[in-house]
């Protein structure tokens, strides 16, 4: 019992990103952007560079994605009845949105490390799948349309 916790918190750790000092970024600080940043060109170019959104050893990630809606609506998510085992992970339990949520999907679409990264912006309503803790959602795991 005990390997199984410590085997969790280990991928739990491993699915986060780490910040410059090393430190690990929320799901919040990482996916959510709410209210939307009003920023009228490069919106994803530009939330990258802020956010310091970036792949392993500094590449830039293939997608990211935004979310705009409360932090109390993406909470909630964590309660939902549309549970499933995680797709990479044998006993991670993923939870559904009910709802749909906006968001801003980003698509690489130049450069292969950050901060040379150029993306492509789509807005789109969509569920999101996250993991849980018992605080809240820990990582985005997947949207669908």
């Amino acid at each position: 019992m005990i390997l199984m916790v410590i085997i969790f918190l280990l991928l739990l750790f491993w699915e986060n990103e780490f910040n410059e000092e090393g430190e690990v970024l929320t799901m919040e600080q990482l996916h959510v952007d709410y209210p939307q940043s009003d920023i009228p060109v490069r919106y994803c170019n530009h939330m990258v560079l802020q956010r310091v959104i970036r792949g392993p050893d500094n590449t830039c990630k293939k997608e990211h994605v935004f979310i705009h809606e409360t932090p109390r609506n993406i909470n909630r998510v964590c309660t939902s009845s549309k549970r499933r085992i995680c797709q990479n992970h044998s006993s991670i339990l993923c939870f559904q949105s009910l709802t749909k949520f906006k968001m801003t999907v980003c698509q690489l679409i130049g450069g292969t490390r950050y901060p040379a990264c150029r993306y492509r912006v789509s807005s789109m309503k969509g569920f999101i799948v996250v993991t849980c803790d018992d605080i809240g959602p820990v990582s985005l795991q997947k949207y669908v349309e």
